[in-house]
């Protein structure tokens, strides 16, 4: 999701951003409810077996674009 978002303002420089913004603001706001749903599942799953670790590090593993 974060890699077609950042396609879609690549796109939106080329074109008419006016139209693309919406569509970029709705994949933006998925994203974040995606975030809190795996936070939660995430959150259970530590519960259950007494894990370590913080959420923010298990969700960069997240992050597939390539550095």
């Amino acid at each position: 999701m974060q890699e077609l978002i950042e396609q879609m303002w690549e796109i939106a420089k080329y074109g008419d951003s006016y139209e693309v913004a919406p569509c970029i603001e709705a994949a933006e706001a998925m994203l974040e409810k995606e975030k809190e749903v795996m936070e939660s599942a995430w959150q259970d799953g530590m519960y259950e077996c007494d894990g370590d670790g913080t959420f923010e590090d298990f969700y960069k593993t997240f992050n597939t674009k390539e550095k």
